[in-house]
């Protein structure tokens, strides 16, 4: 497995704005796709932020990466990024000519259906070309603060 972590946490310089984010080489296979959930899922959980959406959509983006972004030899990146109460995904790979674009799949497809989900779980997302032969496809997710568990005290509010 080509596999390359790194992990850096930093701090903004507002108050409570703790920025953390975690980058990783992975093989262009549907291993390597699976693995890049995996992982986003097993870093999210340890600084305590909600995964389930997330663990979606870097699914899918890893997905793509690794069918329609794949050179023989070359890897994809994911990039988590959390500043404030926003995460980033981004997933890089080496096909800057294929710029990915959403479709309306037929009812019977088996396929096609992924950045349709992608839109629905992010808040926003978009394509990046970067330095040829590579682009990155991002999303962002608004990270919402977790319900305040009730106190049991029994005393009721006027």
């Amino acid at each position: 497995m080509n596999q390359e972590t790194q992990e850096i946490a930093g701090t903004d310089t507002r108050p409570g704005r703790e920025v953390r984010n975690v980058t990783m080489l992975l093989s262009s296979t549907p291993r390597g796709a699976r693995i890049a959930r995996l992982l986003a899922v097993d870093a999210l959980r340890s600084w305590g932020l909600p995964d389930e959406a997330a663990s979606h959509v870097v699914a899918e983006l890893a997905a793509n990466a690794a069918t329609h972004g794949r050179l023989p030899g070359r890897s994809f990146r994911l990039t988590l990024y959390v500043v404030g109460a926003a995460l980033r995904i981004e997933v890089t790979d080496t096909r800057g000519d294929r710029l990915p674009a959403r479709q309306e799949p037929d009812g019977g497809a088996e396929s096609g259906r992924g950045l349709l989900l992608v839109e629905a779980l992010a808040d926003r997302w978009g394509v990046s070309e970067g330095r040829f032969p590579r682009k990155t496809v991002w999303a962002e997710l608004r990270l919402t603060p977790p319900e305040p568990v009730p106190t049991g005290s029994g005393a009721v509010d006027d």
